[in-house]
């Protein structure tokens, strides 16, 4: 039994849902297939308590692309944005607090009373931040060039680069080429004097990584996850309403809406090709789908696992076995009775709460990764969304989404079937010397491990991003050097994942711009 299709998008994850949106609008019969029962993929949340409902392996979507919302329209498909005026909450162990608001003059007057000297710097940090990401804003919705075989649309698509470049100005143009291969710890240690400043910001250049804040890189890291968005120093902090899941729903009605048909619990195990040509895919209880476009926002490796490796041949899968995913992140969602006591000032923890109160707390808590070990203090972002919608618990109660580094993906010693409670009992105790009495308040608990995030999301290596986004991963070297305009491996075959360029975070933009390509390959 066969059935036949224009495209067929493999995953409908944020990225697979916008690049079948986008096709279906110029009239192509798209077929998504997802292997789960339902559409979201790391945005995929839901109740895990009575009455209580978590985001997903992301917990906020402030990085989404402005231009996605509005080419889909995704307000009119349901999605509901909010923004508190807070962007991170970093308590200290000494009971005082540093709040990043979105008005950095806010920020500043705030910090003046901790350190005068860090208030006069911040503002105009924050300013540079926003700048460069501005500057990388235009990159990552560049198609990386052909660097083997440059043509001229590769010259063209250059030059606009080059003139967003020559629009940061002499200085912000010299401070970008220095800051981009720094360690994410030397840039704010060379601007700030306090740790309860350099710690918390630190870790926007680690999150979802297996680096720690000294790595050479993470600087870059920490622009790009300003770059398109509202950011700046602090990074932002916007929830979708009714979790995020309600996000994937919204992108699922917009691609149905356009006409794309959308298949859950339907497992590709094969991409199907022919002299180096897709010719389709084959599910796993057998059906066969002919197309002569298949686009997937799977990860790289997994990816080419379903391909016949005949045909993509042993140098590929050599290289491929060199894309980095050494996932070190784990989620940790609590069902609260009440509200955990960081701070009696609410509106301060409507966005994200950090536990990172110093550069070495972060580096050490990294550090246990690379010796497979889950970190005895970790170094935690987390949010307690129910405090801007109050629609995911039940009433008096409150929800706590804890994004867990580092817990590595494989560990040195048991299995993380044994080791699932001590990472929940970890995370409790680590936050709770924050807000004390937190662990009484907690009515039940889920903990996601990475082997979760590999066997329940696809997630080869558990890693969020489908592959490290280190400078050696990044644009024209992501996911492979000669793989990154999105045509990946086979004629025909398309990467729209978070191991495509621009990479990982809840953007879109691996989805937006495999689908651009394919239009311009007609």
């Amino acid at each position: 039994m066969g059935a036949r299709s224009d495209v067929v998008v493999i995953g409908a994850g944020h990225n697979g849902l916008v690049a079948a949106a986008l096709l279906a609008k110029d009239g192509r019969r798209v077929t998504v297939l997802e292997r789960a029962a339902e559409v979201g993929g790391i945005l995929r949340g839901g109740e895990f308590a009575p009455g209580f409902s978590a985001p997903g392996l992301a917990h906020t979507v402030g990085r989404l692309r402005r231009s996605v919302i509005e080419d889909l329209r995704l307000e009119d498909h349901g999605l509901s944005l909010i923004a508190p005026s807070v962007r991170m909450f970093a308590p200290q162990p000494d009971g005082s607090s540093v709040t990043f608001w979105g008005d950095p003059a806010r920020t500043a007057r705030e910090l003046r009373e901790r350190n005068p000297r860090d208030a006069d710097a911040y503002v105009e940090f924050d300013r540079k931040v926003r700048a460069v990401a501005s500057f990388l804003a235009y990159v990552n919705v560049a198609t990386p060039p052909d660097i083997s075989a440059p043509t001229l649309a590769d010259a063209m698509s250059g030059l606009k680069v080059g003139w967003a470049f020559r629009g940061l100005g002499a200085r912000y143009g010299r401070e970008a080429i220095r800051m981009m291969p720094m360690a994410v710890a030397d840039l704010v240690q060379e601007v700030f004097e306090e740790e309860a400043v350099r710690g918390p910001l630190s870790t926007r250049g680690v999150l979802y990584t297996a680096c720690g804040p000294w790595s050479s890189g993470t600087a870059a890291l920490f622009l790009n996850d300003s770059a398109g968005n509202d950011g700046g120093a602090a990074g932002t902090a916007v929830f979708a309403r009714g979790g995020t899941q309600a996000l994937a729903t919204a992108l699922a009605s917009a691609a149905s809406g356009a006409g794309a048909e959308i298949l859950t619990g339907a497992d590709v195990k094969e991409i199907r090709s022919k002299s180096r040509r897709v010719v389709g895919v084959t599910l796993a209880e057998g059906t066969e789908i002919d197309a002569s476009l298949v686009v997937s926002a799977a990860d790289p490796k997994r990816t080419l696992a379903l391909c016949d490796p005949e045909e993509i041949g042993p140098t590929m899968i050599w290289r491929a076995g060199n894309i980095r995913q050494p996932g070190a992140t784990a989620k940790v969602n609590l069902a609260l009775s009440g509200i955990p006591a960081f701070h009696e000032d609410l509106e301060r923890l409507k966005g994200r709460i950090v536990i990172g109160p110093s550069i070495d707390y972060v580096e050490r808590a990294s550090d246990a990764r690379k010796y497979g070990e889950l970190a005895d203090e970790p170094w935690i972002e987390a949010t307690i969304p129910s405090l801007v919608d109050p629609s995911l618990v039940p009433e008096g109660r409150h929800v706590m989404s804890a994004i867990v580094q580092s817990a590595p993906r494989h560990l040195r010693a048991g299995e993380w079937s044994r080791e699932r409670e001590r990472l929940g009992d970890v995370t409790v105790k680590t936050l709770e010397r924050y807000a004390p009495g937190l662990g009484e308040l907690v009515e039940a608990r889920q903990v996601i491990t990475p082997e979760d995030f590999e066997a329940d999301y696809g997630l080869t290596g558990g890693h969020v991003q489908h592959a490290e986004p280190g400078l050696d991963q990044f644009f024209a070297w992501r996911p492979l050097n000669g793989e990154a305009r999105y045509r990946f491996v086979l004629d025909g075959l398309y990467l729209a994942g978070s191991g495509a360029h621009p990479g990982g975070g809840v953007t879109g933009g691996p989805g937006a711009n495999a689908a651009r390509r394919i239009r311009k390959d007609g």
